[in-house]
């Protein structure tokens, strides 16, 4: 199948996406989310989704927001190490309920309690930007948005 670049077919969609794009953004801003948290979650869907050009905006950004090469090297793993917080684990595990919403044998428990860590307004933003990345994630793969170094 040839790549077909969905936004440049149809405009009308991709600006609708825009503005959800935003509105989660100022969801997170809301629920005081820390810039950081909110692109460790971009980082992680785009993972597990195979989404290189994703990937590589969204580390990029989590860099620009403070971010290190060493907590961005075990996020596949965050669970396992110790660079986290208790908050970010707790995104961390929002963001792969989200984007692994129907492969419930794959997904396991990670034994963050969600709900002690974070409060509802919190959970539902994480929630919001997890299901935008994954939107956008499977909006660049389907395109093939290319990614050079």
């Amino acid at each position: 199948m040839t790549p077909v670049n969905i936004d440049k077919i149809y405009t009308a969609p991709y600006q609708a996406m825009l503005e959800f794009a935003g509105s989660a953004a100022d969801a997170g801003k809301d629920a005081g989310l820390s810039p950081l948290l909110v692109e460790l979650v971009k980082v992680r869907a785009s993972q597990l989704n195979g989404c290189a050009f994703c990937l590589r905006m969204h580390c990029a950004d989590a860099v620009k927001a403070g971010e290190t090469a060493d907590r961005l090297a075990v996020i596949a793993g965050w669970w396992e190490s110790q660079y986290f917080t208790p908050e970010e684990q707790a995104a961390l595990q929002i963001a792969e309920r989200v984007t692994m919403i129907g492969d419930h044998g794959r997904l396991a428990d990670r034994g963050v309690d969600v709900e002690g860590v974070l409060d509802e307004k919190q959970i539902a933003a994480i929630t919001w930007l997890a299901v935008v990345i994954n939107s956008w994630n499977r909006i660049a793969i389907s395109s093939h948005y290319p990614v050079h170094a």
